[in-house]
């Protein structure tokens, strides 16, 4: 899988001051970069513990005895660095947001450049898609989504819209939500609204302020 190179990678994890028999977690696996940089500068009884509810993720894996990486989300990172006897740790690492990887496949519903079925979840696994969130959210709840997380002070409006439109047919797919909201889209400005958009769908398809 192709996943981006982490910006400022070696400075981030000078952050961590990493101690050779220390522990450590990387609760954003992806690609794996952090967590191999880090790994690079344990010693042999120095452990990593990362997280990823993303199953592409997994396979970028590391083969590295020191190494555990947990396919949930890391809300649930207490309970199992208990499990895996780590109830103390000496450093945590979190690169939030979506990864170059989810951007970049099409299918997965999270880029405004692509026609696909809305999606947007990080976990494939989760009940709760960008579908739900535009085809069966009251006008209210869509409406507050839409303002909290999209910033849109439009978001009334816009929500509005998409219960009428959704009466006569399903938003299916993202080319349907930008059709449905195109007088929303004025010219050289559609690109950052759209944006906003996605963004505030997405963090409540992934509860990503939740999790924090």
């Amino acid at each position: 899988m192709d996943y981006h190179n982490p910006v400022l990678l070696k400075e981030t994890v000078d952050g961590l001051a990493i101690k050779p028999d220390g522990v450590y977690v990387d609760v954003t696996f992806g690609g794996g970069g952090h967590s191999r940089e880090i790994l690079k500068r344990l010693g042999a009884d120095g452990k990593l513990f990362a997280f990823d509810q993303d199953k592409d993720a997994l396979e970028n894996a590391i083969d590295d005895p020191r190494f555990t990486l947990i396919n949930e989300n890391f809300r649930f990172a207490k309970r199992f660095l208990r499990f895996y006897g780590a109830a103390q740790v000496d450093g945590i690492l979190g690169d939030f947001g979506v990864s170059s990887h989810q951007f970049d496949v099409a299918e997965r519903g999270f880029s405004t450049r692509f026609d696909a079925k809305l999606d947007m979840r990080m976990n494939q696994g989760d009940k709760l898609s960008a579908y739900h969130v535009v085809n069966e959210y009251a006008e209210e709840d869509l409406s507050r989504v839409l303002l909290q997380y999209g910033e849109l002070r439009s978001a009334p409006k816009l929500a509005r819209t998409l219960v009428s439109v959704r009466k006569d047919q399903p938003v299916e797919t993202t080319e349907d939500l930008k059709q449905a909201l195109q007088s929303y889209l004025p010219k050289g400005r559609e690109h950052k609204l759209l944006a906003q958009i996605y963004q505030a769908i997405r963090i409540e398809v992934n509860q990503e302020l939740e999790v924090l």
